[in-house]
């Protein structure tokens, strides 16, 4: 087996373990340790993220590339947005809940590019995704801790996700870009829109106050060892460039 290959192998499989890792810390941290920041959360997630990926820059594991600021804004603002949504889907939700959100992003996608991009589809592609909508579906009806407020963030967490993704294509074909690149010059900006807006819309959403919040050593823990693998699910992007709207966690990863 080539070494590129073992390279996509292995930064698919540290993508997919932090991924999942920093669900259950995140859900841990807003349900079960009484840290219900969700939109706060990411915005420290983000500012770690950026310094990953300025590290791995310097240490020549990817090109840097000039994108113009008007391209970086917009896809930062909608990118910080998405995130945010998702996870304060993940923090009103349960974790079956929001990964059903999470796949129910794919068939909306292929729906949206059907209708506006005018891109067609194989049969068997539709036919696996009706299914994938049927269990969705069926996962959503028998959730025992389904609300109106988690919904409702899923919901716009889904819309704004699957128009992030089409905007992420269309950028790196426009300007022949990596996701790498993209997202290195536009984390800055993701992080700051939540950093300012975090405190607000989580003391909106939860009626409590980021700075009244006293920390425990369990989840300071939490909190590092969260920030650590977000550090891991940059750094499994950055080989051979492989594309983020695929392992995109989308931080809530």
């Amino acid at each position: 087996m080539s070494s590129f290959r073992l390279g996509v192998i292995g930064a698919l499989f540290l993508s997919v373990a932090s991924s999942v890792s920093i669900v259950i810390c995140n859900k841990a941290l807003m349900s079960n340790l009484g840290f219900p920041f969700a939109t706060t959360l990411t915005s420290w997630h983000l500012i770690v993220t950026f310094c990953t990926l300025h590290a791995a820059q310097r240490f020549h594991l990817f090109e840097s590339k000039s994108i113009d600021m008007k391209t970086v804004m917009l896809f930062g603002i909608l990118n910080g947005v998405s995130i945010g949504l998702l996870n304060l889907s993940l923090g009103f939700n349960s974790i079956g809940f929001y990964q059903m959100t999470k796949l129910a992003i794919i068939p909306f996608t292929v729906l949206l590019e059907t209708l506006f991009l005018k891109k067609q589809f194989s049969q068997k592609i539709k036919l696996s995704l009706l299914v994938l909508l049927g269990g969705v579906g069926i996962a959503s009806v028998t959730d025992l801790q389904l609300n109106f407020v988690g919904t409702v963030l899923s919901l716009l967490a889904i819309m704004t996700t699957c128009v992030g993704q089409i905007l992420t294509n269309t950028i790196q074909k426009r300007l022949n870009v990596s996701s790498t690149q993209l997202l290195y010059q536009s984390a800055p900006f993701q992080a700051a829109i939540l950093f300012v807006s975090g405190p607000f819309v989580d003391h909106f959403l939860t009626k409590k106050n980021v700075f009244a919040y006293k920390y425990s050593s369990i989840v300071s823990h939490v909190h590092g060892h969260r920030q650590d693998l977000a550090g891991h699910i940059s750094g499994a992007r950055t080989p051979q460039n492989l594309p983020c709207s695929c392992l995109r966690v989308y931080f809530a990863a």
